[in-house]
């Protein structure tokens, strides 16, 4: 079995963290776990964390991938934070419309926009 590393870059811009996923497909279970955890720590670590997640490289995105998103929403809810996702394919957009989680997270079509989503 092959280790599964979940690929992440993250670098801060100011107060707000931006994390860039390096793998076209988020599919498995264990790096999805991982990047959960990886995001929790950042979402932990602040006092109101400002998250911007970059999809520029990601084509293929899972149902348990959807699921850490929200999950993710929630704990920067709690913490008083703002969490912006950028760059999100159109395909993986339709998903978001049908299960209407565009209505809960706020997606921005560019890294600047999102950036700029930032209050």
């Amino acid at each position: 079995m092959p280790e599964v590393e979940a690929k992440l870059t993250i670098h801060k811009q100011d107060s707000i963290c931006i994390v860039e996923f390096e793998d076209r497909k988020i599919l498995e279970e264990l790096a999805i776990n991982q990047i959960l955890e990886r995001l929790s720590e950042l979402v932990i670590s602040e006092e109101a964390p400002k998250l911007l997640l970059n999809f520029r490289k990601v084509e293929h995105l899972s149902s348990a991938a959807l699921g850490i998103l929200i999950t993710l929403n929630k704990q920067v809810a709690e913490c008083k934070g703002q969490l912006v996702l950028a760059n999100i394919h159109p395909q993986i957009y339709e998903v978001f419309k049908i299960t209407r989680l565009n209505k809960l997270f706020n997606i921005k079509s560019t890294t600047d926009e999102a950036l700029r989503a930032f209050s």
